[in-house]
């Protein structure tokens, strides 16, 4: 949140020093109107009443475009944002903040339009001769240097938090989400009261849910992952013969599901030792048990763990001892920054004790969800039709993951891109005027042999010093703002050179593009209209 208001202030500023550099580029431009004013008698509250006046016109007109221009954005970034954001849906454009936006176009615009009208006029100016306003000419180099500045910082944030949503993207999960389809259905308590109605129910949804064609691997489970909210019990409850049980209060959680033997085909989860279930592991006789590599790990460094044997307590009660008869590979549940957290299956049995009255059906097919939500729907509406299914594919869940990184993403980008081009047509403006007050000079240097890529080349020049300038200084800004972004990066520098150079060399084409044009205007000045220019 602080990063987004961070760059929403960082565009604000931007926004001003175009606001501020193209009015007193108009200023200046207007010098021999305000002087011939005041020859004819205009005062000096009558020119800054004149400049208020269309300094507010400008600002007014500004500020009610941005407030329909923000309450189109406001729009798009409800219907693009993740689920999951506090009222997002209740969201409307605040009135104190449409305030505020007014407020500082109203500001910006009468400081920078009414302060050159209350300098003194330049008497030189009546002659038609440019005058030299050096002082103003460095002022408007500094506020371009410093939206250049400005946009490198943001060009870099989105750089960053680009490549940190890729990296995030492409981490292995453990398991295939393509072409998975899970749904998800509830036994309400009230029609479903007793153990074997629930577990009956169960019992033909399966046999049912089989028969579907196009379907090569159907699977049950209480949760799914990532972020399933899977069962847990302590990693101190868990007993190994022969060993002496962890103290209570170390090794953190264990997670655990129950699942039918096809669930780690259906969902590509690959056995690393041993082998998965089978349909007689289900017998109430046969207690097997599939650990995941990292509890593997946890509790037989050095050893094959499976034909061991453990026990899992809970509170009062002492489950039976298991046999560990596979390795199954590491599967983020937690998210996709989260390391892997250690997690066992038992299989999925007639168990009252410990059977949900919620259970997942996972399907692997070919065929599209649209073909296969229909076959589902009515398998499960013969049984009961008021039992209801939630469908949703695993890339579906597993995008939810990365929801938020890719908004912020998309946000930090659109202001990175807002920067750039605030700074493109801040350096146009800037160069537009150059070349117009100096056409006279332009005249002159091509009527004495100069050639047109010399002067190309020297406008260019012009605007390369202050350029660079802002670039550096951009450079050193982003540096040290990248760290204010530390905690939102996965697996990238905050310092990432590669980054800082290609945002460089993005704002630095940019600025040549935008100086390009009126430079090309200036190399084909006509040098006999020229010297009577004015």
């Amino acid at each position: 949140m602080q990063k987004s208001i961070g760059a929403v202030i960082a565009v604000l500023l931007l926004a001003c020093i175009n606001v501020a550099n193209l009015l007193l580029v108009r200023a200046v431009g207007r010098q021999r109107e305000i002087a011939v004013r005041s020859a004819l008698g205009a005062t000096r509250a009558r020119l800054a009443g004149q400049a208020l006046t269309e300094s507010l016109l400008l600002a007014l007109l500004g500020g009610f475009a941005g407030c329909a221009l923000a309450d189109l954005l406001l729009q798009a970034f409800i219907a693009i944002a993740p689920e999951g954001i506090v009222r997002l849906r209740q969201a409307s454009l605040d009135l104190r903040v449409l305030g505020f936006g007014l407020v500082v176009s109203l500001l910006s615009g009468v400081l920078f339009g009414v302060a050159p009208a209350l300098s003194d006029p330049v008497p030189e100016s009546l002659t038609g001769r440019s005058t030299g306003a050096a002082g103003r000419g460095l002022f408007r180099h500094i506020l371009v240097a410093g939206q250049l500045a400005g946009s490198v910082i943001l060009l870099a944030g989105a750089g960053l938090l680009l490549r940190s949503l890729w990296r995030l993207q492409s981490v292995p999960l453990g398991l295939e989400t393509q072409h998975v389809i899970t749904a998800q259905i509830s036994l309400a308590e009230h029609r479903y009261p007793d153990m074997p109605k629930q577990l009956a129910f169960f019992r033909e949804a399966e046999a049912r849910l089989n028969r579907i064609p196009g379907v090569a691997q159907q699977a049950l489970s209480d949760t799914l992952p990532p972020s399933g909210g899977m069962q847990a019990t302590f990693y101190a409850s868990i007993e190994v013969p022969g060993r002496t049980r962890p103290a209570q209060g170390t090794g953190g959680m264990v997670g655990w599901r129950m699942v039918t033997p096809n669930y780690f085909q259906a969902l590509g989860i690959r056995i690393l030792r041993g082998r998965g279930f089978a349909d007689t592991d289900r017998a109430p006789t046969e207690n097997p048990v599939i650990v995941s590599e990292a509890l593997a790990d946890k509790m037989f460094p050095q050893e094959d763990p499976v034909g061991k044997q453990l026990r899992f307590s809970s509170f009062d009660r002492q489950g039976p001892w298991r046999t560990i008869i596979g390795v199954a590979a590491d599967v983020k549940n937690n998210g996709l920054v989260a390391p892997a957290d250690p997690e066992f299956y038992i299989p999925w049995k007639e168990d009252p004790q410990t059977f949900v009255r919620r259970a997942h059906v996972i399907f692997r097919t070919s065929l599209s969800p649209a073909a296969v939500v229909p076959w589902i729907r009515t398998e499960i509406a013969g049984l009961d039709p008021m039992v209801p299914v939630e469908f949703s594919t695993m890339e579906e869940r597993v995008g939810r993951l990365t929801a938020r990184p890719t908004f912020d993403a998309i946000l930090l980008s659109l202001f990175a891109g807002i920067g750039v081009a605030l700074a493109a047509l801040g350096i146009y403006g800037v160069v537009s005027f150059f070349v117009s007050q100096r056409t006279q000079e332009i005249g002159v240097r091509m009527a004495l042999g100069a050639t047109a890529g010399g002067i190309l080349r020297m406008v260019l020049l012009n605007v390369a010093r202050w350029t660079v300038a802002g670039a550096a200084l951009g450079l050193i800004g982003a540096w040290f703002c990248a760290r204010l972004l530390q905690s939102l990066l996965f697996e990238v520098q905050a310092h990432d050179p590669i980054l800082l150079t290609l945002s460089l060399l993005i704002l630095l084409t940019v600025a040549f593009l935008a100086a390009w044009v009126p430079a090309r205007r200036a190399a084909r000045v006509d040098p006999v209209v020229a010297l009577r220019y004015e």
